[in-house]
């Protein structure tokens, strides 16, 4: 493959907010000495795609934006001084595609938490190190440097890993990072694309797993998932019967909710993990937290060696994505079922399709 194979290629982006996704020719940049390009095979449709093509987070947009963060694929070229990659390799590659590699948390392998002028270079709707915006993996190729993409294990198939790279390490990271385990009660808010990998992580990891779900309708799912107990939030009788039961909480939704309430569940000490990014603040009261020392905390997926040591976890232990498989032009008709809640787990773009 060569570089005039890659220039441009087909994409399907929003031309506008709100906008539908159409299909569309996107410029890649030339290989460079430590770049790999990547045949995207799969490319996951993450919540946060809907709220960034619709500017539900008052950030605008560099639209034509071509959504996609959750990359699957293969090594089709290496430039002249790669050292991690051959042709053919499984990669896989996250929510940032650079970083300043300078500052204290990039040197630290947090990346994610990049201070540098830039911040880290979101896959898609940034602006790259060359001054030129950054397309996601809604699209048939992406050219990255080698040390920002990630190897995929064999024991993972390709479609099944796109979600990983970002629904699987944003609960990976907070669950590791609190310690979920043997001895730890966790509890997850909301079953859904990222919620359920929650579940079948900390299960991995030995913890004592409870589903904080809206209603009762998935609980069959959550408990093949791996959960222990599953309790319904629309029932007052549920923050009745844990109050003070749970080490770790992570709240998976972008909904509005009541978050004191959900802290009355914490037990000494306890954290509650802020994951999903509604469009309002969430208001605390200062009481819910202070008799107990109880906290609210944030996280924001991983670094690259996080995301590593990730996929290495879920393929050591079998750990995949519930996923439906979609073809290109169904991506609007998923859009709009992700946002009805119509989807277990999380929908894949074959990117064959494109």
């Amino acid at each position: 493959m060569t570089h005039t194979s890659v220039a441009a290629v087909p994409a399907y982006a929003a031309p506008a907010p709100k906008a539908p996704l159409e299909r569309i020719t996107i410029p890649r940049r030339a290989p460079g000495a430590h770049d790999i390009v990547i045949e995207i095979k799969y490319a996951g449709i993450c919540h946060s795609d809907i709220h960034t093509v619709r500017a539900e987070w008052g950030d605008g947009g560099n639209f034509p934006i071509v959504p996609g963060h959750e990359i699957a694929g293969v090594v089709a070229e290496v430039g002249a001084e790669v050292t991690r990659y051959r042709t053919g390799d499984r990669v896989g590659v996250g929510c940032f595609v650079d970083s300043c590699r300078e500052c204290e948390n990039c040197r630290a392998g947090l990346q994610q938490y990049c201070t540098g002028e830039l911040g880290n270079v979101g896959t898609y709707n940034a602006t790259g190190r060359d001054g030129e915006p950054t397309y996601g993996g809604y699209s048939t190729h992406l050219v990255i440097d080698e040390n920002y993409a990630l190897r995929i294990p064999e024991s993972i198939p390709l479609d099944a890993a796109a979600p990983l790279l970002c629904a699987g390490i944003t609960l990976y990271s907070p669950l590791a990072h609190w310690k979920a385990g043997p001895g730890r009660k966790v509890a997850v808010v909301g079953l859904g694309g990222l919620g359920h990998m929650g579940v079948k992580i900390a299960h991995a990891m030995g913890a004592e797993v409870t589903v904080l779900s809206q209603s009762l309708r998935k609980k069959d799912d959550g408990l093949r998932l791996g959960a222990d107990h599953y309790y319904a939030t629309s029932d007052p009788a549920t923050f009745e019967q844990l109050v003070g039961t749970f080490d770790l909480i992570v709240n998976t939704v972008s909904a509005q909710l009541d978050l004191n309430a959900y802290l009355g569940l914490l037990r000494t000490d306890g954290t509650l993990v802020q994951l999903g990014a509604p469009e309002s603040p969430l208001p605390v009261a200062p009481f819910a937290m202070i008799p107990q020392r109880r906290s609210i905390a944030g996280s924001m997926i991983g670094g690259i060696p996080e995301t590593q040591e990730m996929l290495d976890f879920c393929g050591e232990h079998g750990l995949t994505a519930d996923i439906e498989v979609i073809s290109a032009d169904r991506i609007n008709e998923a859009y709009e079922r992700v946002l009805a809640s119509d989807v277990r787990y999380r929908f894949v773009i074959d990117a064959s399709t494109i």
